[in-house]
């Protein structure tokens, strides 16, 4: 594992590469050496472990999808990993304009669909469903990906600043402010989040929807949900879990969040990083839940498959440790086109409207990169 400048990975990525920044580190893996693809991410990940310890590679990288009982999760080891510190790019890249634009649904019908999975909550039987929305954009030129991945590092448009290479040849190209699992040694991490509220250029303003956001009853609702379900997924795998009582708020430079830390302590540390991410997704923040039920309703109103958005992303090095993040503010780009998502969760207080004026928010950390205002 070779050490070099992080600004230097940035320049050095291509897209095919897996690239994962965070404030503490950056990490470039190129070339495949071996590649796992399996639908049981269980399987996957002890595929991969047996893998590492033979020695062949020092890490493992990849995606694993939203509905992991179809589409395969994709770990890669990689011939040559870089790692060096936080990526500081200094300059933004241009990317260009697209040539057209197409939202899929169009908003007016992700209003009826956000007001129909509303009615099916209160009629019982579900608590919470995630809907999103997506943004088609064509280009008359290539997708600069490797400029993207700079704007958004530079925005620090997320504490997960993230692109994977997919086995559609397409790449997975985000910032996300979600942490799924860490694991260090005995300790693991999950950083759930989930209510949102808009940036707002204003200070004053900003600070009012910061404080509407943490008194707002329908957004502690939907936050206590997905941190019950975290827990109740970790407790298992813990011999003891450190778990707030109250959430708090989290920032990115388009939304506020609340967010919980939850922390554990292993009971068995043969449980990887990888492991832990299969158990936990996917969480009742981009699916819903109980979650069977909420992952049939997604797929009855989004008129897409999701495929690797809302999905994990993130690395496993030999000795189990590892940090996985939630695949969100996020676009699947090809060579002249890319398709970006957005998500709101919806429960039984949801106002139709406000979901589709938060998608719209969320697209804002990708469009910044882009240097659009659509």
């Amino acid at each position: 594992m070779e050490g070099v400048d992080a600004d230097g990975l940035l320049e050095d990525y291509t897209p095919g590469d897996f690239y994962f920044g965070t404030s503490r580190r950056t990490i470039l893996g190129s070339g495949p050496q071996r590649t796992f693809t399996d639908a049981d991410v269980v399987a996957l990940s002890e595929h991969v472990s047996a893998e590492l310890a033979t020695g062949s590679g020092s890490l493992a990288v990849g995606v694993l999808p939203f509905d992991t009982t179809d589409t395969p999760g994709h770990i890669v080891v990689p011939e040559t990993v870089r790692v060096a510190g936080p990526a500081r790019p200094v300059e933004r890249k241009t990317v260009g304009a697209p040539s057209a634009v197409r939202a899929v649904p169009e908003p007016v019908r992700h209003v009826e669909a956000v007001a129909r999975a509303i009615k099916i909550l209160r009629d019982g039987g579900l608590r919470k469903v995630v809907l999103a929305r997506a943004l088609d954009l064509e280009f008359d030129f290539e997708v600069p990906a490797r400029a993207i991945l700079n704007n958004l590092a530079k925005d620090k448009a997320g504490a997960y600043t993230y692109a994977a290479g997919l086995p559609s040849g397409r790449t997975l190209i985000g910032a996300t402010p979600e942490l799924l699992l860490s694991r260090v040694g005995g300790q693991v991490i999950s950083h759930p989040h989930a209510g949102s509220m808009p940036r707002s250029a204003d200070p004053v303003t900003d600070r009012e929807n910061a404080d509407a956001l943490a008194a707002s009853r329908k957004d502690h609702i939907e936050h206590a949900v997905l941190t019950e379900a975290i827990v109740e997924t970790m407790r298992p795998f813990c011999r003891s879990l450190d778990v707030p009582r109250e959430p708090s708020l989290v920032s990115t430079p388009t939304m506020w969040h609340l967010g919980t830390v939850v922390t554990g302590e292993l009971a068995d540390r043969d449980v990887t990083a990888l492991r832990l991410a299969a158990a936990l997704h996917p969480t009742p923040a981009i699916c819903g839940t109980p979650t069977e039920a909420a992952r049939q309703l997604v797929g009855e109103l989004e008129p897409f498959d999701r495929g690797y958005y809302a999905g994990a992303v993130g690395w496993m090095n030999a000795e189990g440790d590892g940090e996985w993040a939630v695949s969100i503010r996020c676009a699947e780009v090809d060579s002249r086109s890319l398709r970006l998502y957005a998500g709101g969760g919806i429960v039984p207080a949801s106002d139709p409207k406000a979901e589709l004026d938060e998608t719209s928010a969320k697209f804002q950390t990708f469009l910044r990169a882009m240097g659009l205002e659509l």
